[in-house]
Formats: C-alpha cells, sequence, structure tokens
C-alpha cells in the first residue's frame, strides 16, 4: 500500500480553507432562497459620477450577513444618483454614499423666474450653492447684486415669490 506523503492534517486544513473563501465571498456559490441580494458596483465609481444601470449588478449575500451602515436595497434605487464618495466593486452601496443630481451648481449662471399673482419677470443670475429639484437655495441677481432666496424647478430655473 502506497501511503500519501502529504500530513495527516492537510485535507482538513484545505476544506476549512475553502470554507473561510466561500464565507469571505470570494469563491462563487449559487444564491440560497435565504440570502439577501444587493447592488454592488461593477467597478470602481468615483465620487461626482452619475450612476447608470449598467455600472451595477446584484450581489447575494448570506441572510445573517450585515452591512456596517444602511445599504441601498436594490439597482432601481441607486440609478440616476450621484456618487458622494468613491464606492468600491463587490462591496454593498451605503446609502448615505448617494445623493440626488444637482441641477443648479454654485456659480453658474442661472435663471431667475418670479412669480406672483399670475404675472412672471425673468432675469438672469448667479448660484450661490449647490441644490436638486425642490430645493432652496440662495442666487445673486446679476443686475442689481441683491441676493434673493428661490426653488429649484424642474427644469433647472429657481423661482421665487408666491406661485
Amino acid at each position: 500500500m502506497i501511503r500519501d506523503a502529504r500530513p495527516v492534517g492537510f485535507a482538513a486544513r484545505i476544506a476549512r480553507a475553502l470554507a473561510a473563501a466561500g464565507a469571505l465571498g470570494l469563491a462563487p456559490r449559487p444564491a440560497a432562497a435565504t440570502d439577501q441580494v444587493l447592488p454592488v458596483p461593477v467597478a470602481t465609481i468615483y465620487a461626482g459620477d452619475l450612476i447608470k444601470p449598467t455600472m451595477l449588478r446584484e450581489q447575494a449575500f448570506p441572510e445573517n450577513y450585515r452591512p456596517r451602515m444602511p445599504a441601498v436595497d436594490s439597482v432601481a434605487h441607486a440609478t440616476g444618483k450621484v456618487a458622494r464618495r468613491t464606492l468600491l466593486p463587490g462591496e454593498p452601496i451605503p446609502s448615505i454614499a448617494l445623493d440626488e443630481p444637482k441641477l443648479v451648481t454654485r456659480g453658474a449662471p442661472i435663471v431667475i423666474v418670479f412669480e406672483e399673482h399670475g404675472v412672471a419677470i425673468s432675469t438672469q443670475g448667479m448660484a450661490l450653492a449647490n441644490a436638486a429639484v425642490n430645493e432652496p437655495v440662495s442666487v445673486r441677481n446679476t443686475a442689481t447684486g441683491r441676493v434673493i432666496q428661490g426653488i429649484v424647478m424642474p427644469d433647472g430655473r429657481v423661482r421665487t415669490g408666491q406661485p
């Protein structure tokens, strides 16, 4: 009878290493019915990048896996958002790492629309802060130099006055 030259505990160490690789997600395995599926980046997504569906894939995590922070639970919730920080491939996306895209950016020229009692007056201005749709923003009227508060409209204009 020929005896194997490897140490007696070799098979046990290999089995433990494979189990550890599976626990870390290094070894591919089919998703079980009890696994949770979270979207993860396919490649590195940098701060300021607009997230598209092709940049994400769904990955299964064990049922008892808990992300360090609340994570985005579907590709649809992340699509169309802007990354606030770098997102690494294969890692769940923290909810706080995403932001709505800003229509108004600081220092950019914008149109200010004053609407009150059916009268609309528009003028040019400059945004003093970044803002998304329906967010308040301060703008400087370029004609008068006055700072005005307004609300960003879906078309990128800033509305002031009473609707």
